[in-house]
């Protein structure tokens, strides 16, 4: 299950690459020329390039800063793709709450049989399943102990659930940080180049390069990531909620039940 995520994960990312590294034709045939300057008589002054044209170039043209302010974007967005596929594959009704646990449970609640039912939550292990499974086991405890079990078990089954979800938060809004700071350093880089009185055509379009993809990578990974948060969220909400008035209608039947232990049946 999780080299499936994995692979997933990994396919997702190589689209969110190719994207922009398919506009590098493009923007290579407008800047792929040397920029040339005219000064008093029209004589021409060639310009240097640096660390080539095009994304590539701006990523390694930017020193070593750059580089590592790219390396986390993608690595941001690769965690950020693998929580999603995590949260999309775990967030469903039939992990959450299966429907052959609830059946199972119900012919056991049927019969009065705790035993057989607390068997079925552990032959299915899931949220649901461990909020009944506390629930079953204070059976003998009474109905107040085991509904303050169910609920301490559901609160704690809720934050595991949001604890994945949030993980993609993080990521949503470390992307414009990350792509404001390059922003930041490009803007720098510019500034730098412009102090040197006759600043290189070439480099200062670099830099200010560099400020424009950096923010525009850090929006890339920051939309998707927040849009599957809140869709996520919800569905994930929504989920809680059925499956928290599926327990407590499945205990509803703990107030009448006697549990009979192993000495009596003997």
């Amino acid at each position: 299950m999780k080299l499936r995520k994995l692979l997933l994960a990994t396919a997702l990312l190589s689209g969110l690459v190719a994207a922009p590294l398919a506009s590098i034709p493009v923007l290579a045939q407008d800047a792929g020329g040397d920029l040339v300057a005219t000064e008093g008589g029209g004589a021409p002054v060639q310009t240097t390039k640096k660390g080539g044209s095009g994304f590539i170039g701006v990523i390694f043209g930017s020193g070593p800063l750059g580089v590592i302010l790219w390396t986390s974007l993608f690595l941001d967005g690769a965690i950020a793709i693998y929580f999603i596929v995590d949260c999309f594959v775990l967030i469903k009704p039939e992990k959450i709450m299966p429907a052959s646990l609830i059946s199972n449970v119900e012919a056991a609640m049927a019969e009065g049989d705790v035993m057989k039912a607390l068997s079925s939550c552990e032959s299915e292990p899931g949220p649901m399943a461990n909020i009944l499974q506390a629930g079953f086991s204070h059976v003998e405890e009474g109905f107040d102990v085991i509904q303050e079990a169910v609920t301490a078990a559901a609160d704690l089954e809720t934050e595991r659930i949001m604890q994945r979800l949030t993980w993609i938060s993080v990521c949503s809004n470390l992307g414009p940080m990350l792509g404001l700071l390059g922003t930041v350093q490009g803007m720098i880089m510019c500034f730098s180049s412009l102090a040197t009185g006759a600043p290189d055509v070439g480099s200062l379009a670099l830099s200010i390069g560099q400020a424009l993809w950096t923010t525009a990578g850090g929006l890339c990974v920051a939309i998707p990531s927040i849009t599957f948060f809140y869709s996520l969220r919800n569905n994930a909400n929504r989920l809680i909620l059925r499956m928290t008035a599926q327990t407590m209608e499945l205990i509803k039947g703990l107030r009448n039940v006697e549990v009979v232990g192993d000495e009596e049946q003997a």
